[in-house]
């Protein structure tokens, strides 16, 4: 690790290296690598506390040869690790982190402690005063424990100073009294900010940091004492991105802010406070965000400001284009940081007292960073990439050659030769910049002067008009793929009218006539082609359909699941395939007709601004119709949002299409149809989670939102809605329609559309499959076979069976033929052996309310393998005794809150990892799901592992019991917008707490030595001596002191009791990372 970033990171390498600093050249070498440290992280309290220890330790090693130094060693270790300089390192590091008012006591409290025990020695006067000064200093610093210093500083006085303690006691209270009350109102956020730490919930810890960092920096204004509060402040910034937020791009521009705006103020208003230095801190801001381009832009801009030589700004450019990840994000950065570095050359050439050859330096500047980024976009998306959509290089470059060469025709070439770029060419924008350049050229040409003005042949004057301008104008009108046509015809006819002659101006009005009803046609032929390829896209992908059914390929479904029969050969792989395809299908298109068309029905709206609200959104749009859902994503460049918004009807979209244009705000938006933008996604890994879907379609393009179906009242569903950011990218995702993956599930990637409903297929379908109910148990496949085949061609007899092989009493019998089949019905109410048959035909039902697998069984969703069926398991695997109601009741537990879009193979993905599962039961209309484990052990390790685990954002599982779970409600929707999540706990009520019931003790078998292992029994030392003394009840040791709850789930999850290892040999709870992330 040569270039250690963050507090960890150097943590971690200084002492390595410190571990073998076996010398007084590699202790040296150690101090050196601390000083780089505590630079990089000049805010770090860990740093500077192992900084100050380490140089203390070689201070007292360097006094005696116990510490085995050589002799010459001490002798130089005594003038290099002196005492004055030890303590003066120690003051410097409390300078550093004492307004760290949450921790730094932990500092403080190590320092004077090392000074009290030296004036122990001393007595002196000179070091009673010391300490006195800097207990006084101490507690005008707003920290949390300031009541333990006033304490400490009390019993300091009455040992040392007791003649002066009332007076001086008394003075430094009434001194103190700024700090308690600044700690005071700072108290709320750093009590929320605990909780959070010792909850381990990592999310709520950024969030109510983010708010703590915003209250902090707004009180520099409300405050009587600024000096103090910019120290808390940057003191709270210190604590951030030295700990939580040390790799946020975010925070880091909001503390450069800051502290830029502190040092303004403090520069207009003569202040005397103590900053850091603003260079040093951008640098430190760009090592730990070295993709962000806005921190290298403005790293550069400082340094100019400063008044930085050329060469130590090209150093910082350097540096950045030598760093790896400016193109982590794409072109963005990289563009940003040149468009800070080229600025810089231009405003150094124009700078009258520049050198001589600043020109010349910054033209070849200039023309190599056109050319780098050229290379790097290149580079990075081969023939894709299409430069910079805002040009800023090239203006840049064009106002140099403009005001600072005065070279005016090749600054024209330049625009001229961006005219050949259609990224450029098509937008409106460019050429109003390309006219406005014209006419700052026009009007900077001064007017010809003539002390006798000639009189011209005729006796006219030649009227001056800006010719090249106009011509601009009419390049940009004449282009057929303008994106804004119209807001340039209305400024070339202001144009003609100002400045051209009366010919030019009529000339411009018939242009633009015509140009206008060209545009009619070119946006009626744009709407006939876009329906067109949508339409032409829908049949290809019907036919791709078709040709898969006949191959025998498709999705999976929730159909029961049937056993093949050999008279069924011939129809009964592919007839399953096309019957779980149809499913899938069937599903979606009877909930789009019957709810929502969300192809034709939404709108996709860009260019909104940045900190605008779906409210905001709502309210612009809702005169237009009613709004069933909305999705907003914030762009990548912070500066705009995107929404997509889902109407009711198509008469919606189009009153709404109308704001296309319109502005919100500041912003002027795009709306544009929703067309082409939904695919309906299924036959992918049961497994599967948002994020994996994102990740499938990756290469396609920007996935916008991913809407899977709500399984309450069918478990068996496996499909979903993937809305891209454009048409094009939803076109390349088609192309993985058919894709086979993981070598078993050939995904279904197509345009969505209700009214692409596909027809069921199958024996049930086709009303050849008929249900026998109240079959004599003693009656085999070929004695149904022999009776039903009277009626016709039997294509396969199924008998149903439990677990245990015992007949049920039902069978199911599939005919060739439809009219056969109802031939067969005159079997009902006949004699067969001892009983009388109940024959009608099979039903079809999508109502599957919950899903039950057991074992190693696949999900209710399978993977179409082989002919699509699922063998289902006997039951667990082993053999054993057949367990009691009361066994299994003690190894079931219950997991609450899990959306109803989750299926019950991401459960099991989460779940098994923890050891055997006897059974799974998903129940989506009470949130939740049922587990049987094969042992308790296991079930009480799974229980502290997933109690608050987060499945999906903002869900954390609940764990309980059985009865508790069906107390929870099916989730409540409303408008299509989730409003509710079932049964949630008041403030009031108490959530339901699950601990698994005791194990049967076991006894010790005959031949078994050594120490008992289980909860409360720790692991002797080496030496045989028992730490924790005779273990009393509930695992109290010797000393008497019971074990809490956090203590047991520390042993569950270290896997230090009996049984508590997963099955597969896991014994960490920590390391469940499938489908989500927990939260402790």
């Amino acid at each position: 690790m040569a270039n250690p970033v963050g507090e960890d990171s150097w943590l971690a390498y200084v002492e390595e290296e410190s571990r073998h600093a076996n010398d007084l050249e590699a202790r040296v070498k150690v101090v050196e690598l601390f000083k780089n440290a505590v630079s990089s992280e000049p805010g770090s309290l860990k740093i500077w506390l192992a900084y100050c220890e380490w140089f203390w330790s070689l201070f007292t090693d360097c006094q005696t040869g116990e510490a085995g130094w050589p002799e010459e060693e001490q002798q130089i270790g005594r003038d290099l690790f002196s005492f004055d300089a030890a303590l003066s390192l120690w003051s410097e590091g409390y300078d550093a982190i004492k307004y760290r008012i949450n921790d730094s006591h932990e500092f403080w409290n190590r320092w004077v402690s090392i000074e009290l025990e030296q004036l122990a020695r001393t007595r002196t006067p000179v070091g009673v005063r010391r300490i006195s000064h800097l207990f006084r200093d101490r507690l005008q610093v707003p920290h949390s424990t300031w009541d333990n210093t006033s304490q400490m500083f009390s019993s300091f006085l009455s040992t040392y100073n007791n003649s002066a303690y009332e007076s001086e006691f008394k003075e430094v209270t009434a001194i103190a009294q700024e700090a308690k009350a600044a700690y005071d109102a700072r108290e709320p956020y750093e009590l929320k900010l605990n909780r959070a730490i010792k909850s381990g919930d990592q999310e709520a810890h950024r969030t109510i940091m983010k708010e703590y960092l915003s209250w902090e920096m707004s009180q520099v204004k409300a405050t009587r004492n600024p000096a103090l509060a910019i120290s808390l402040c940057l003191g709270l910034f210190s604590r951030a991105l030295s700990g939580v937020f040390a790799f946020e791009e975010e925070v880091w521009s909001d503390a450069v802010i800051y502290l830029y705006g502190i040092q303004h103020q403090v520069r207009t208003s003569q202040q005397q406070i103590a900053l850091p230095n603003i260079l040093e801190f951008h640098q430190r801001a760009t090592t730990h965000c070295p993709w962000s381009g806005p921190l290298w832009s403005r790293y550069i801009l400082t340094a100019e400001e400063a008044g930085w030589s050329f060469h130590n700004v090209e150093a910082i450019k350097h540096a950045a284009t030598s760093t790896k990840a400016l193109d982590k994000n794409g072109m963005a950065s990289v563009l940003d940081m040149y468009t800070a570095w080229c600025g810089f050359l231009k405003r150094t050439a124009m700078d009258p007292n520049a050198p001589e050859d600043a020109a010349d330096v910054a033209e070849v500047g200039l023309l190599a960073a056109l050319e780098d980024v050229d290379l790097w976009g290149r580079r990075l998306y081969k023939d894709a990439y299409r430069g910079d959509p805002n040009y800023r290089l090239q203006r840049i470059l064009i106002q140099y050659l403009t005001e600072v060469k005065g070279e005016i025709d090749e600054a024209r070439n330049h625009w001229d030769r961006m005219t050949g770029q259609s990224l450029l060419a098509d937008s409106y924008d460019f050429w109003l910049n390309y006219y406005l350049w014209e006419m700052m050229v026009f009007s900077s040409k001064p007017k010809p002067r003539s002390p006798t003005p000639a009189t011209p042949v005729g006796g006219t004057k030649v009227k001056r008009v800006p010719g090249l301008a106009t011509n601009i104008l009419q390049r940009a009108i004449s282009r057929p793929t303008l994106d804004w046509p119209e807001r340039v015809m209305e400024v070339y006819l202001q144009h003609c009218n100002d400045y051209e002659r009366p010919e030019t101006l009529h000339h411009a009005l018939d242009m633009v006539y015509q140009a206008k009803q060209e545009l009619a046609k070119r946006r009626e032929r744009e709407n006939a082609e876009a329906a067109a390829a949508y339409a032409a896209q829908v049949q290809v992908q019907q036919v791709a359909s078709d040709s898969a059914m006949e191959n025998g390929t498709g999705s999976p479904s929730g159909k029961r699941k049937r056993e093949s029969t050999p008279g069924d050969a011939s129809h009964g792989a592919t007839k399953r395939a096309k019957n779980a395809e149809a499913d899938a299908i069937n599903d979606a298109a009877n909930e789009q007709k019957l709810k929502r068309d969300r192809e034709n029905t939404s709108i996709m709206v860009t260019n909104l601004p940045a900190d605008v609200t779906k409210t905001a959104i709502r309210k612009y749009f809702r005169e237009y119709g009613h709004i069933n859902n909305l999705e907003a994503r914030c762009e990548a460049d912070g500066e705009s949002t995107s929404a997509l918004i889902e109407f009711k009807s198509t008469d919606d979209v189009q009153s709404a299409l109308l704001r296309d244009q319109k502005y919100l705000g500041q912003k002027q938006i795009t709306v544009r149809p929703g067309t082409g933008l939904t695919l309906f996604v299924s036959n992918y890994p049961p497994t599967a989670d948002e994020a994996y879907i994102r990740d499938l379609f990756k290469d396609c393009g920007e996935v916008f939102t991913i809407r899977f179906p709500s399984l309450k009242y069918n478990t068996h569903r496996r499909f979903c809605y993937v809305s891209f950011r454009d048409q094009e990218s939803a076109f390349k995702a088609t192309q993985l329609d058919g894709k086979l993956i993981d070598g078993k599930f050939q995904l279904q990637s197509k345009y969505s559309d209700p009214s692409h409903k596909k027809g069921r297929e199958g024996a049930v379908a086709e009303s050849r499959e008929i249900r026998v109910k109240n079959v004599d148990s003693s009656a085999n496949e070929s004695d149904l076979r022999d009776v039903f085949g009277k009626y016709g061609k039997v294509g396969g007899v199924r008998i149903v069976t439990n677990m245990g092989g015992k007949r049920l009493g039902t069978a199911y019998v599939v005919m060739e033929t439809k009219e056969e089949a109802q031939k067969a019905l005159q079997l009902d109410k006949t004699k067969f052996k001892s009983q009388i048959l109940s024959v009608e035909l099979s039903k079809e039902t999508n109502f599957k309310p919950f899903a039950t697998s057991r074992g190693d069984r696949a999900s209710a969703s399978p993977a179409p393998s082989g002919d699509g069926d699922v063998t289902m398991a006997d039951g667990p695997s082993g053999a054993g005794q057949k367990p009691t109601p009361k066994e299994i009741q003690e190894r079931t537990m219950a997991i609450m809150n899990v959306p109803d879009t989750v299926n019950d193979a991401r459960i099991r993905a989460i779940v098994e990892k923890y050891g055997e599962i006897v059974k799974l039961v998903l129940r989506p209309d009470h949130q939740g799901a049922i587990i049987e484990f094969a042992d308790v052990a296991t079930l009480g390790l799974a229980t502290l592992a997933l109690e608050g685990y987060e499945i999906v954002p903002g869900r954390h599982l609940r764990i309980g019991r059985t009865k508790d779970l069906f107390k929870e409600k099916a989730e409540i929707r409303e408008d299509k917008i989730t409003t509710g999540k079932g049964k949630t706990a008041s403030n009031n009520a108490k959530v339901p707490s699950f601990m698994p019931p005791p194990q049967n003790i076991r006894r010790p078998a005959p031949g078994r030595t050594g120490p008992k292992r289980g909860i409360g029994f720790i692991q002797s030392n080496n030496d045989g001596n028992v730490s924790h003394g005779t273990t009393g009840v509930n695992g109290a040791g010797g000393n008497g002191k019971t074990k809490s709850n956090a203590d047991f789930k520390a042993i569950f999850l270290s896997g230090n009791g009996d049984g508590s290892a997963a099955k597969d040999g896991s014994t960490s709870g920590a390391n469940h990372q499938a489908n989500g992330t927990r939260r402790t």
